[in-house]
């Protein structure tokens, strides 16, 4: 290919195709599936039902679901991400060092979960999920900074979709996997068969290519303390104050409807009647399907009509979900309402999952691209996981179906954010704008 050859176009139909096609594609959908696996080990669903099942009340799940709070702050860390290769892996390249290292540490926190015992005491859980937490939140920060770097902004879209494929994969695994395993086999084999599968993302960093470094980032010699503030002043010098203010704010709160119920998700499902081999069926298996099929319906609708008002169907989408779990509150233990509710649920989420995260990396600064978007990533999931953090006491002093009418109420403050950014978004809304 000489050097006048014209970029490759991902516009139209036959674009959407060549960018779902590309090998970059097939890379990110097992990466996603190393994201996604450990997730409900650790600080999500599949934990808080093993701590109910165990007979833990709702109040220290939700606490102890704080735990996992290093999710919320990689971002701290990721500019030495950004700055450095692993030493002792060096060889690997700046992205695949901290990749592989963060993966065989998340293998070995879940191998160590599996052998916890909290109803016996949660010091040693809470331990190991910090230690898992640190890992898998490492581990994104790195993904996500693979993703941008490895394609052009217009293929984002093709690649926020299939990193959701692996990544919700991940999700079934952890979720129907792990819980049909503690069912009929118990928590420890269910542990310890989901750490065995981080091996397939840990084979994928040993294979994949290493991302080409930008050039201005192999030449910025710059000391510690910048590397953590030149990429917060690039946001704000390239966006503006007032905007870029709006921009995180809206980030900020795109989740929270969502966000706020799922720590009590898990323990819901329990008290409204089913077990975890229903569980394991709606919720982790059928569900995540639906939200594969969302991600990959926000993937084209972004590539075919652009950010803006697909950002405003998903919002929307998400909070009015919500509502769908007052069927199951009035109609308990009935399969059909625990279908409706998680087909609503989970379709929603998986698109304004892909819709974001390609929002989300049209805004960062490829010289600065794990810090910047592990910040954005960070504030995606702040809001709402301090609300869940205390979630179990709000439920136990209303009832689940005030909890989730509330839940879909606290969507107002991001459409009143989306109208102010509407025409100052315009310029955002092609994804193929640069």
């Amino acid at each position: 290919m000489t050097g006048t050859a014209a970029p490759v176009s991902y516009k139209g139909w036959a674009g959407i195709k060549r960018a779902f096609g590309t090998p970059s594609a097939l890379t990110m959908a097992l990466l996603g599936f190393g994201s996604g696996l450990p997730f409900l080990l650790i600080a999500s669903q599949t934990l808080s039902t093993r701590l109910r099942d165990v007979g833990l009340d709702l109040s220290s799940i939700g606490l102890i679901s704080l735990a996992s709070f290093f999710y919320l702050l990689k971002f701290l860390w990721a500019p030495v991400l950004d700055r450095y290769a692993l030493p002792l892996l060096a060889f690997m390249g700046r992205r695949r060092s901290w990749l592989l290292a963060s993966q065989v540490l998340v293998l070995g926190g879940l191998v160590a979960l599996a052998f916890v015992r909290p109803e016996q005491g949660v010091g040693p859980l809470v331990f190991w999920v910090l230690v898992a937490s640190f890992a898998g939140a490492t581990q994104d920060s790195v993904v996500d900074a693979y993703r941008i770097e490895i394609a052009p902004d217009a293929s984002q879209a093709a690649l926020a979709a299939t990193y959701t494929l692996g990544y919700r994969i991940g999700l079934i695994l952890a979720g129907a996997g792990a819980l049909y395993l503690a069912q009929f086999e118990g928590w420890i084999v269910a542990y310890l068969a989901m750490a065995s599968l981080m091996l397939l993302p840990i084979l994928t960093t040993l294979f994949c290519r290493e991302p080409a470094r930008p050039e201005a980032a192999v030449q910025r010699r710059i000391d510690v303390t910048e590397a953590f503030v030149q990429p917060i002043a690039s946001f704000f010098t390239r966006n503006g104050v007032a905007l870029a203010i709006g921009l995180l704010a809206f980030v900020g709160l795109f989740k929270f409807p969502d966000q706020v119920i799922g720590v009590m998700a898990g323990p819901f499902y329990l008290d409204s009647g089913f077990d975890k081999a229903d569980i394991a069926t709606v919720s982790k298996l059928f569900g995540v399907w639906m939200g594969i099929g969302g991600a990959f319906l926000g993937g084209i609708a972004v590539a075919a009509f652009g950010f803006r008002r697909m950002l405003l169907v998903a919002a929307l989408g998400v909070a009015l979900s919500n509502m769908a779990f007052l069927l199951m509150a009035h109609n308990p233990g009935q399969l059909w309402a625990f279908y409706a509710a998680l087909s609503a649920d989970n379709l929603f989420q998986g698109f304004a999952g892909t819709v974001l995260v390609a929002f989300m990396s049209s805004l960062t600064d490829r010289n600065f691209t794990a810090t910047q978007y592990a910040l954005l990533v960070s504030l995606a999931n702040l809001p709402g996981k301090f609300v869940g953090g205390v979630s179990g006491y709000i439920v136990e002093a209303t009832s689940y179906s005030t909890f989730f009418l509330l839940s879909a109420v606290t969507v107002v403050p991001t459409l009143l954010l989306l109208a102010w950014l509407w025409p100052r978004l315009s310029d955002r809304s092609a994804p193929a704008a640069d």
